[in-house]
Order: structure tokens, then C-alpha cells, then sequence
């Protein structure tokens, strides 16, 4: 079976959902297709806490933002504050029900680009293809999970995971860990295998510990929304002013520790080891995992967890390493280069969340550009619809 669409929307994260209520609104034919916040619910611990705030929610009308979401439990920001994942994954489904957001079960086995017909063909896993004229990819951080070549060059095989799928923390219990990676992420998973009762938890990193302090994110809201009326504002400043930017963005993103992260870490079975990377591990008889640092420092422990972030590389994305999109996908450094509309070299096929980060600024990694990103998006495929109308 085959069915056609004006708008494939491949993903139903923020970013997917957001561009989906925006496209039902616009009357723009449309397909969402995904599993709803799957990777939010299936790579995330149930007891994460996010690191934004009410003011970053999904709808580009203003409408149905987090704050009136409070106001139908009569709750505050106050009241909320620093957000759970489970609140924020309530948000999202109270959002996808008040727009009325349909989403197809079914996840994309194949895309290709018909350059001829300028049109796509997305094969999905329930047996159909879907015709698309344009295509969204919300791929958010699914498929790049960044394992360093030097760690796995020397970690035994299967002793060690990814953040993304070390989630099941209850299963730490009892276990000695060694978590590698110095920013929030370890350090919360550090807080959380604690408390799920690990017998000691060691985090090791190439920096100094960063510190306990709360990140003014202030000043990127109006910014991100900012681009919507200019949105090759990033892309078009003097390298200096691009890169004083990136390093004020992860001054706060990545040298500061959200400041209720300390009380849960000041414990006797939780150490860090600063200014460290791991050099050598031996897995001993006994099941052990012999780690030895580059200071000379030695740990026995069970379990290794890389807090090593994510890595934008399209050729890590299925559907399109089975297709022909890759082929002729212009990319630097693994990114789709894109226009100031978030479009890539090939006509029609547009990307968001963390994949537009080279382009339009690292602010497009997280959901507080979600809103900013829809619209660009979405008031250029509006044009193009209306004008084959």
C-alpha cells in the first residue's frame, strides 16, 4: 500500500510534535510518523531532572505552553521547578491531545529522493510506503550516541554503556561503577546510581570539576526567537563572534553543575576523579574490571558508564544509509548543511533539533529552540504549499 502526503514529519520527539501542531493548524497535509518521546522514555532514568525550565515548551502559537499546562492542576512554575522528566512527558501528551497530533506507529525502515519527481519515498516497518513532497527529519539524539575510538579501543566488550542505555539505574544496585564524562549528565547519573544503592560510584573526567552553580539561560530565549525573523543571524557572524557565542552557550551548559546536583553527590561511596582519563582496562577472572588511570590511580569496578555526549553523524541514521538520500547529502563534520530555512542540499528534505546545530547554533541541540525552529520551518513549507495551491 502506498499513500501520499504533502509534509513527512520522520520523528515524534519535541520537535516532530511541535512541527506536527503546526502543520494541522496551517492546514498542511501532513504525517507524523514515530513512536511518541520514545527516546525521552526509553534512554532517560525515570528519576532525571531536566535542566530547562516552564519557559521551554512546544507550541509555536503561544497556546498551549507549559504554564497553562500548570494552570489546569493550579500549580505554579514554583511549584515544578527544575523539572522532572516525568512532569515534562505529562506536558507532552496533555500538548499532543489538546492539538489533536495523530501520529502513525510505524518507524521508517528506507528514504529515498526521487530527483527526477523531486519528490520522497519513506518505506515504513508496517509494510507501506508513504510519497512525500517534503520531508522533516526530527531526528533529535536517537542515533548518535558518541562513543569515543580511544575508550572503545580499549574497554571489553559488553562491560561498558552509553548513558542513553544505562537507564535501568535499579539494576546498579549493589555494583561498583565507573562513570567517564565531566558535565551534568555523569554527574546525575552519579547522583542516581547512589541512590539506587550502588556500592561505590567513581567518576572520572579531563577537567576540573565543574562548578555547583545555577546557568543563566536568560539571554538564549529572546536570542533563539530572535532567528525566526533572521534566521541566518548565526550562521552570517565573523567566526570570533561565533565562537565567543558557543563558548558563552556551554559556559553555561557544560562548566556548571545545576546546584542541587552537590547534596547528592557530597557521600562517602560517590568519588571524582578530576584532570584523569582511563588508559587501561583488564577484565579479571573473577568478573572484576581492572581500570587503571592516567594518573596511576587503579579501579576495581563492574560497570562503566560513558557520559560522553552525542555526535551528529548521518551516515549512523538507518533509513537513510538503506536509501539514496546519503549519496548526494552535502555534510561537514557528519552535519547536513542546510539553507536559512533549515533546508538541506536536497530540495524538500529539512532538518531540526540536534542536526541543525552547525548551522543555526548548539541552542538547536536542546528543546528551547523548538518553537523558533517550527516556524522557520514551517512558515517556509507554508509558502510552498500555497503556492502549488
Amino acid at each position: 500500500m502506498t499513500g501520499q502526503t504533502d509534509l513527512l514529519i520522520i520523528g515524534a520527539g519535541p520537535f516532530g510534535l511541535a512541527m506536527a501542531a503546526y502543520a494541522k493548524a496551517m492546514k498542511i497535509d501532513h504525517v507524523i510518523v514515530g513512536k511518541p518521546m520514545e527516546f525521552w522514555r526509553a534512554h532517560m532514568p525515570a528519576g532525571l531532572i531536566l535542566r530547562s525550565a516552564c519557559d521551554w515548551h512546544l507550541d509555536p502559537f503561544e497556546i498551549h505552553t507549559i504554564v497553562n499546562y500548570l494552570q489546569t492542576q493550579n500549580l505554579t512554575p514554583a511549584d515544578v521547578e527544575p523539572l522532572s522528566l516525568k512532569f515534562y512527558l505529562g506536558y507532552v501528551e496533555w500538548f499532543q491531545k489538546q492539538k489533536q497530533i495523530e501520529i502513525r506507529p510505524a518507524l521508517v525502515e528506507r528514504l529515498d529522493h526521487d530527483a527526477n519527481g523531486d519528490r520522497f519515498r519513506a518505506t515504513l516497518d508496517d509494510g507501506t510506503d508513504l510519497i512525500a513532497n517534503k520531508v522533516l527529519l526530527a531526528l533529535g539524539f536517537r542515533y548518535f550516541p558518541n562513543v569515543p575510538a580511544e575508550l572503545a579501543d580499549i574497554l571489553p566488550a559488553g562491560r561498558f554503556a552509553h548513558t542513553c542505555d544505562a537507564v535501568d539505574i535499579e539494576r546498579f544496585g549493589g555494583k561498583r561503577c565507573l562513570i567517564i564524562g565531566g558535565r551534568q549528565s555523569a554527574y546525575e547519573w552519579a547522583a542516581l546510581l547512589h541512590e539506587a544503592g550502588a556500592a561505590a560510584v567513581h567518576v572520572s573526567h579531563r577537567q576540573e570539576t565543574p562548578a555547583f552553580e545555577a546557568s543563566d539561560w536568560s539571554w538564549v530565549g529572546p536570542m533563539v526567537a530572535g532567528m525566526v525573523e533572521n534566521p541566518g543571524w548565526f550562521r552570517n557572524l565573523p567566526p570570533e563572534e561565533k565562537q565567543d557565542l558557543v563558548r558563552r552557550f556551554w559556559t553555561e551548559g557544560r562548566l556548571k553543575l545545576e546546584p542541587w546536583l552537590g547534596s547528592r553527590i557530597n557521600h562517602d561511596t560517590v568519588r571524582v576523579w578530576p584532570k584523569s582519563q582511563v588508559v587501561g582496562c583488564d577484565a579479571l577472572p573473577a568478573g572484576d574490571l581492572d581500570v587503571t588511570l592516567d594518573t596511576g590511580k587503579k579501579l576495581v569496578v563492574d560497570q562503566i558508564i560513558l557520559a560522553t555526549g552525542y555526535k551528529v553523524e548521518m551516515e549512523k541514521v538507518p533509513f537513510l544509509a538503506n536509501g539514496n538520500i546519503l549519496a548526494t547529502l552535502k555534510t561537514i563534520e557528519g552535519y547536513p548543511v542546510l539553507d536559512n530555512h533549515l533546508q538541506s542540499s536536497i530540495p524538500g528534505l529539512f532538518f531540526t533539533s540536534m542536526a541543525a546545530a552547525r548551522d543555526f547554533g548548539p541552542f538547536f541541540a536542546f528543546t528551547v529552540s523548538v518553537v523558533a525552529a517550527t516556524k522557520i520551518i514551517g512558515l517556509h513549507i507554508r509558502k510552498a504549499v500555497q503556492a502549488t495551491d
